[in-house]
């Protein structure tokens, strides 16, 4: 038995900061191909884009005069098709989806905050929505505020400033009203992270993008093996969670950090990430490219963060025969907030944190701008790696196993879930 290898890359990250950061969507993309085969296409991007930057990024693809370039990247004809699959997270919807995780709980509050996005957008007036998506993001966030309103305070003040839009009657489903009743779970939810800032996950959609990564590609049985670029959020306490959070059936061999410009399949993902989380924002502000869009469809996660019907009845699964038009996911079943605040201890990971060396994961970053880093050698802790005891006959941490993870991918394309995200 061999793993998969797949190397990944995101697309708006703005940490914690969901609703008043720089991007609507959030995107996670994840790619399968061989070292040799991401070298090819970056060399065949390069020939066909000819700029000089000394490494591309998503926005040179999405520039007008490089369109061809970008149809023929994502389409039949193009390096990842077939071998390669983005998460979309919508952040409004993601921090609604915590904010009713934590104030109202249990089974329905997942398709509670649904409701509520896609109700509330139009029921109330628009600067008021957005001031308590604000509000919202700031009560469930994990970080310190030391300044200004309390959080609890400052959100249910934005809650009474609600006022209907015109037409609208303020709270059809009746969420509002719950929301108004729970302010003593807020009030504990706040205590809590104020006695143990630790109990609490960051409201980062990386982790649950990462989690939904892994339980993708080991659709079949394989443990799944991520090479992620740099992020100094992916700590060694929070990849044993992954390790530990995976639904039954799914396995994470290891996770090792690495810099894009120096492993081609990441330069990749993070050309997938970036036009895909443009793409998406596009559509769901109703200005959508048809052709683009169409061709980013193989490639969306159908477990997406996502609740907006008309964008995605142009991004999720292509309509069946019938004609019917795909409906937005199924609300995530695991809790995105909660799941880390009880008091019972943290499920025992099968996943060991080690490097080659033997040494822990390095907490550093991306590097600065003007900073010289060169690529990581062996032990001296830049080359981070979470790696699992054998999950593939005689692997050893640090071993080359490319051969026997491209003949995987392969078997993953040829899949029926592959052949299917090549309809």
């Amino acid at each position: 038995m061999t793993f998969l290898e797949v190397a990944c890359d995101e697309s708006g990250s703005d940490g914690e900061n969901l609703i008043s950061g720089n991007t609507d969507v959030f995107a996670h993309a994840g790619v399968c191909v061989a070292g040799d085969a991401a070298a090819g296409a970056l060399r065949e991007i390069r020939e066909r884009i000819r700029s000089p930057a000394e490494e591309y990024k998503a926005n040179h693809l999405l520039r007008e005069k490089h369109r061809a370039v970008l149809e023929w990247l994502l389409g039949p004809a193009g390096p990842l098709h077939g071998h390669a699959s983005v998460h979309l997270v919508d952040k409004s919807y993601f921090v609604l989806l915590a904010v009713l995780d934590v104030l109202a709980g249990g089974p329905a509050a997942a398709a509670t905050a649904a409701a509520l996005y896609r109700e509330g957008r139009g029921a109330v007036e628009p600067s008021g929505w957005r001031a308590f998506l604000r509000a919202g993001n700031d009560l469930v966030r994990r970080r310190n505020h030391e300044d200004g309103e309390a959080p609890v305070d400052a959100f249910y003040r934005a809650l009474e400033a609600l006022r209907p839009a015109p037409g609208g009657d303020g709270d059809p489903s009746g969420v509002l009203a719950v929301l108004r009743r729970a302010r003593p779970r807020a009030e504990a939810f706040r205590a809590r992270l104020t006695a143990e800032p630790g109990a609490v996950e960051p409201l980062d959609p990386l982790f649950p993008a990462l989690e939904r990564t892994v339980a993708r590609w080991g659709e079949g049985g394989a443990p799944v093996h991520i090479v992620h670029d740099r992020q100094n959020t992916l700590t060694e306490e929070r990849i044993t969670r992954l390790g530990a959070s995976l639904p039954p059936g799914r396995r994470l061999a290891g996770l090792r950090l690495a810099e894009s410009r120096h492993d081609a399949r990441i330069q990749l993902a993070d050309f997938l990430a970036g036009v895909a989380r443009k793409l998406a924002s596009d559509e769901l502000a109703g200005r959508g490219d048809p052709v683009l869009t169409g061709l980013l469809r193989p490639y969306v996660d159908p477990l997406s963060v996502w609740a907006d019907e008309r964008s995605w009845s142009r991004l999720g699964p292509v309509p069946s025969a019938t004609g019917l038009r795909p409906a937005p996911p199924e609300p995530a079943p695991l809790s995105l907030v909660a799941r880390y605040a009880g008091t019972a201890p943290l499920p025992a990971s099968s996943v060991p944190v080690v490097t080659p060396s033997g040494g822990r994961p390095s907490g550093r970053g991306r590097p600065r701008e003007g900073e010289d880093r060169s690529a990581p050698e062996p032990g001296d802790g830049r080359g981070a790696s979470v790696d699992a005891h054998d999950p593939v006959a005689g692997f050893r941490p640090g071993q080359d196993t490319a051969e026997g993870r491209v003949q995987h991918c392969q078997r993953k394309a040829d899949s029926p879930q592959g052949r299917q995200a090549k309809t």
